[in-house]
């Protein structure tokens, strides 16, 4: 699977877990270059509390459009700092 935000890949691997429909990426698969830690937190009862990164691919910012959990609830230990995607950013096989 490969993460596309403004025509180039921010992320890349053959492992991802799918989770509610989201990919999560392993955390050693995303090019870090394009990843900005975000101020951003959300809560879910069953993953635990998700930071954000903003995207950043020549010059232009994607706010908060990955998410992760950096530590998890019992349940969701599976995809604990493992990234996921959404506001614009497209998954898909090649």
């Amino acid at each position: 699977m490969k993460a596309y935000w403004n025509g180039v890949v921010v992320a890349e691997s053959d492992e991802t877990i799918v989770v509610e429909g989201n990919h999560y990426f392993p955390a050693d698969s995303i090019k870090k270059e394009f990843f900005k830690d975000s101020e951003t937190h959300t809560w879910c009862p069953w993953k635990g509390e998700a930071s954000y990164y903003h995207l950043t691919v020549d010059g232009k910012e994607n706010p908060d459009a990955a998410w992760y959990y950096p530590q998890t609830k019992p349940l969701a230990n599976h995809i604990k700092s493992y990234v996921a995607f959404w506001n614009g950013v497209e998954v898909k096989e090649d």
